[in-house]
């Protein structure tokens, strides 16, 4: 889903934790229909990710694309740990309207690329005037050609895009082949440009957030139904973090102890696979097509499963379809419908 109205592009800067399309957050919907999409991410939840992968980073070229680096935490994480973990480079590009300096509010008429080398007079502070800051002819669009030719110098993007371009950003990674570990919504495992990466293993869930769920820090109103809010943020759940780098998470085996029985794991009425409402319920004794909560993708092992489709995108193969019920696309169980599912199959040992 692309934006057309161009005032809406010119946040893009501003769309660190624009990833979400809760059902929960009400006036996140609120603020999306009003052009206001300024959420920010917590330091603490990008250091609770990021400390898994330290081994990829070494001289490696880091880029952060949708980051305001006045208020990027993702920008002023991966400077402040610029030694430690190894980096050659760290990119960010600003969209226009922001501030040329890593600390201070202001803001600037054309959109900037900024770098940063590391520590350069010993100090092990980021200076200031360590920070290269270059004009960029444009407006900053990750899109751009200037910004695509950016994107073409980093090894490993990080950052969290914008949740209304999060099928254009994916894409825009593959096609350039880049390792990437970013923010999106749960809901995108389904989508039909992202869930064949899944499928194909190009592109696996991260370690998460606590509870599926993350507090960014806005100047919106929190609306969400949960009762742990807090003050100046706003709780977003089913937010999930993306990667292609490889993690010892995605290869650990998920333990199953339960037996099969038509009564707890009836079959759906209109596909020929059973449905199993939690994935840590997952019968050892089967080997048959199963319908899984989407949740189980943070628990896929490829090693142990194989992935046969999904019912958000018509995904199914055909050749695990019974006749239709209501609709081709949607497992039914007694005539009702059942919320978003993906088809699995245990691999023979």
């Amino acid at each position: 889903m692309g934006i057309k109205n161009r005032a809406i592009i010119a946040l893009l800067s501003a769309l660190l934790c624009g990833g979400m399309t809760m059902g929960d957050v009400k006036g996140l919907h609120a603020a999306k229909k009003a052009k206001k999409d300024e959420f920010y991410t917590q330091r603490v939840d990008i250091e609770n990710e990021l400390r898994h992968y330290k081994a990829h980073f070494r001289d490696k070229v880091v880029l952060c694309n949708c980051d305001d680096p006045r208020q990027s935490e993702f920008f002023k994480y991966f400077a402040e740990n610029f030694e430690m973990l190894g980096l050659k480079r760290l990119i960010a590009t600003c969209y226009k309207s922001q501030d040329v300096d890593l600390f201070s509010q202001g803001d600037c008429e054309r959109a900037i690329c900024q770098i940063y080398e590391g520590d350069k007079n010993g100090n092990m502070i980021v200076d200031d005037d360590e920070i290269g800051v270059r004009e960029l002819k444009g407006d900053g669009d990750f899109r751009s050609e200037e910004c695509i030719e950016i994107l073409k110098e980093a090894d490993i993007v990080v950052t969290n895009p914008p949740f209304s371009l999060f099928r254009e950003y994916v894409a825009q990674l593959v096609q350039y082949g880049k390792k990437f570990l970013i923010i999106g919504h749960q809901n995108a495992i389904t989508y039909k440009e992202i869930f064949p990466l899944f499928k194909g293993n190009r592109i696996w869930l991260g370690f998460g957030f606590k509870g599926n769920a993350a507090h960014f820090r806005s100047r919106y109103e929190d609306t969400a139904v949960a009762s742990d809010h807090r003050e100046g943020m706003i709780r977003v759940s089913g937010v999930m973090w993306f990667t292609n780098l490889d993690i010892q998470k995605r290869h650990e085996i998920l333990p199953l102890y339960k037996k099969y029985t038509l009564a707890e794991f009836p079959k759906y009425d209109n596909y020929d696979a059973i449905e199993v409402s939690k994935s840590a319920d997952i019968p050892c004794d089967d080997y048959g097509v199963m319908g899984v909560p989407i949740t189980f993708m943070d628990k896929y092992n490829s090693d142990q499963f194989e992935i046969i489709g999904c019912s958000d995108n018509g995904a199914v193969a055909d050749e695990y379809k019974l006749p239709h019920f209501k609709s081709h696309n949607e497992p039914y169980l007694n005539g009702k419908k059942v919320y978003k599912r993906i088809f699995i199959r245990r691999k023979q040992k």
